[in-house]
């Protein structure tokens, strides 16, 4: 994180503030000594959520929702974090986030906002700190001060609680953004701002420990990807698939696969109807479904599958939003949403986690050598892929809800896939340069059998890439991957054991 020092400048380089009482709409700035009355201008605000009573994860969403409806526009969310109870710890952990939106709403009638959605949500008047629904609260106000009865920003506890400056930091870009991090920085009570108020709570380290962990919500459960690597395998429903085209297009074979890579340690099965080798041909949302949909109903009602997740790797809305119908927990987008202009709101509505993949143009075009060319390869796939980020976020798709895949063996040269692989640390922190949030989320990588070990090994049929694929995803879980996508389980899961293993005795020995 030193990369983020930077970011905060003095407070003598920042104007003065000033406090006062206010019980109307309008809004004051104070600059020097002259207090000037603002009526109607939109700022941004920072609005922090939790909760712990009933369907935590539900009542965030509908918060959003209801924010949404009474005009805010969200641009940014935090990660999500489950966290033990403060202050009365008799009660059950609470889920918390925050998120950055702009609102015409004067300081006074945004809080009669939120407590209104508050209400409409189930709050009722109890205990100060005890369980609630959910709790909404305005953390900062544009660069304004407000001080009254019913109204303090910045919010006074802010800096005494790891649950609300988790979200908060997560809130920010290394390189962007300075003037809005000035302005939370100036009001910290610590000397070297926001960032050093984190750091005396525990900062990164502290996530994991003591009742803090990031969680991303999934099949009616939390998960949290830090504990272990996941392990994805491969299902194609194709005939042209590079690997093993045509090998389990029928509902018999499909289902005897599934069952396979179960006993081998399987945590998701990712079924994939169409093929995104290079130069596949494009099928439609209703060709892709007709061979989907079947094998998926077939899969999600095998005994095995329980605890189990099922992920669809389509880049079509129609698909997505059928699978999802039918019972499949998270989708898999080889096209960060590019393929498709209605698949973002297709998340957004259907709630579930989305794997961005980092692609240029298409499987048809995606080898071209326009579509090669790359300075910094890290630094370049985390800027495009942030670019689709922040469009899926407008959209509606919480940041603690996204994947990120930085599209290993799609528009990559042998090369350039061996500096991803290398290189996720640098992946990570280019992302932070726009979002700590996304910076933070789960990695998945799939090198699996694919041409550039090929190439490197010498090894022309992708079913004697199985040793290679084992020393790339081993490479890339100590490089920072948390989900590997793999045809082969078995090995690949000791691979990932033995990685997770050296993994701890690192942080051990730290």
């Amino acid at each position: 994180m030193n990369f983020l020092k930077r970011l905060f400048p003095t407070r003598s380089g920042l104007p003065p503030f000033r406090s006062f009482p206010h019980a109307f709409s309008s809004y004051y700035h104070s600059s020097a000594d002259t207090l000037v009355e603002v009526h109607s201008q939109e700022q941004e605000v920072v609005i922090a959520l939790g909760g712990n009573v009933g369907d935590r994860v539900g009542n965030i969403n509908e918060a959003l929702d209801l924010m949404r409806k009474r005009g805010l526009r969200i641009t940014r969310h935090s990660c999500l974090y489950e966290t033990a109870p403060a202050y009365v710890t008799d009660q059950p952990h609470f889920l918390n986030a925050a998120v950055r939106a702009f609102t015409s709403l004067g300081p006074h009638e945004l809080l009669k906002q939120l407590k209104q959605i508050e209400k409409d949500l189930g709050r009722t008047a109890g205990v100060r700190y005890g369980p609630r629904p959910i709790d909404l609260d305005i953390l900062f106000y544009g660069r304004f001060r407000v001080r009254s009865d019913v109204l303090n920003i910045p919010h006074e506890r802010i800096w005494e609680r790891p649950f609300v400056l988790a979200p908060l930091v997560d809130l920010i870009g290394s390189t962007i953004d300075s003037d809005t991090v000035a302005c939370w920085h100036s009001f910290a009570l610590d000397a070297d701002g926001l960032l050093g108020s984190w750091r005396k709570l525990g900062g990164e380290s502290s996530i994991g420990k003591e009742g803090l962990r990031r969680v991303l919500p999934i099949a009616g459960s939390l998960w949290d990807w830090s504990e272990r690597t996941s392990v994805m395998g491969i299902l194609n429903l194709t005939p042209d698939s590079f690997s093993d085209g045509g090998m389990f297009q029928s509902r018999e074979a499909a289902t005897a696969q599934v069952r396979l890579m179960i006993s081998e340690g399987a945590d998701i099965i990712d079924l994939g109807a169409q093929s995104t080798r290079p130069m596949a041909q494009r099928l439609s949302a209703q060709e892709e479904l007709g061979r989907l949909i079947p094998v998926l109903e077939a899969i999600l009602g095998l005994p095995e599958m329980e605890d189990k997740l099922v992920s669809v790797d389509t880049f079509h809305s129609e698909v997505a939003l059928e699978a999802v119908r039918k019972g499949a927990h998270l989708i898999n987008d080889v096209s960060a949403g590019s393929l498709d202009d209605k698949m973002f709101a297709v998340i957004a509505d259907l709630e579930v986690p989305y794997v961005s993949m980092h692609m240029r143009g298409d499987p048809c075009t995606m080898q071209s050598e326009k579509n090669l060319e790359y300075g910094d390869i890290c630094e370049d796939i985390a800027e495009e892929l942030s670019s689709r980020v922040k469009k899926a976020e407008l959209s509606g798709i919480p940041a603690w809800r996204m994947i990120i895949d930085p599209g290993i063996g799609f528009s990559k040269t042998t090369e350039q896939n061996m500096d991803i692989l290398v290189g996720l640390p640098n992946f990570r922190e280019q992302l932070a340069k726009t979002s700590l949030a996304m910076s933070h989320a789960p990695i998945l990588i799939g090198p699996s059998r694919k041409r550039f070990l090929g190439e490197i090994c010498a090894r022309s049929v992708a079913v004697d890439r199985d040793a290679a694929t084992v020393a790339s995803v081993t490479a890339g879980i100590l490089a920072g991957a948390n989900i590997v996508r793999v045809h082969n389980v078995k090995p690949n899961l000791d691979a990932a054991k033995v990685c997770d293993a050296m993994i701890k005795s690192k942080k051990r020995r730290n």
